[in-house]
């Protein structure tokens, strides 16, 4: 008499021409899971301040923007404090610039992982910008307890409904930081230079937006080239939620939705085709 063996599990070949993997990423949730905490304490391990790097690192770099853009430069704030202005935008920014630059090195850092063990290749990045979600979640802690004492003095800080959809701006962040990570780190198997260029790039993409100055401070084509920056109307509308300054780029938000998503989509449908063979090129 036979007896039929059923097996939990089998692994396969991706044959499919499109597959995003969104089942494969449920499956195997405990391991993403595994992914953020190793990533996350990573951070911090061996520092002696631990995790009050989360705080110093925005506030160095504001007090320093404060300094040259603010005191030196004298760039406009749109009438709000300088530190709140750009502590606000550096926050928002380097959850998107520490995604694209963290995603961009999934194969070639993890290539040795990769070679011995089966599982969701997505996993990696995705654990980045989930691990880098929780770093912005604590660092709008920070950023909530300054604006607290700024409205206890009296300040000129109008935070507003429109805070609510502050975590749609998050998700289309993380999709647009994860679609170019992912385009990146598909090419980076063959072509290594663009791991020194990308941190480059993203630094670059830093200035032609609006972290440094107020959207209502350009006008005619600088005010257009600036908005081509998907990461420009985020930062506006995110000053606008918290601060109540300036105002919501509509147009330019939703163009870069539609950038987000697409480079998401189109981001996730190369690295999977890249998987399947990227061991002979890592």
């Amino acid at each position: 008499m036979s007896v039929t063996k059923v097996w939990e599990s089998r692994i396969t070949c991706k044959t499919e021409t499109i597959n995003f993997g969104f089942g494969d990423i449920y499956r195997y949730r405990d391991l993403l899971f595994l992914f953020v905490k190793r990533d996350f304490i990573a951070f911090y391990k061996q520092t002696i301040l631990g995790p009050l790097w989360f705080f110093i690192q925005p506030l160095l770099m504001t007090l320093t923007y404060v300094f040259i853009f603010g005191r030196v430069a004298n760039l406009s704030s749109d009438g709000s404090s300088y530190l709140l202005f750009y502590l606000c935008g550096i926050i928002t920014w380097t959850y998107f610039s520490d995604a694209v630059n963290q995603t961009s090195t999934t194969f070639t850092k993890n290539a040795q992982l990769f070679g011995k063990v089966y599982f969701p290749r997505i996993i990696t990045p995705l654990a980045v910008v989930i691990t880098n979600l929780l770093k912005l979640s604590i660092q709008l802690c920070l950023f909530g307890f300054i604006l607290v004492i700024y409205l206890v003095k009296g300040e000129q800080v109008e935070p507003n409904i429109t805070i609510l959809a502050y975590p749609l701006l998050v998700l289309v962040m993380g999709m647009l930081g994860l679609g170019i990570g992912l385009l990146v780190s598909s090419l980076t198997t063959k072509y290594r230079d663009l791991q020194f260029l990308i941190q480059f790039s993203v630094q670059l993409l830093m200035y032609a937006s609006t972290l440094i100055f107020p959207l209502s401070s350009l006008e005619g084509k600088f005010r257009l080239i600036i908005l081509c920056n998907p990461m420009s109307s985020i930062i506006e509308t995110s000053r606008f939620m918290f601060l109540g300054t300036g105002s919501i780029p509509y147009y330019a938000l939703l163009y870069t939705a539609v950038v987000s998503i697409v480079l998401f989509f189109f981001g996730i449908f190369v690295f999977n085709r890249t998987e399947k063979n990227f061991m002979d090129s890592v």
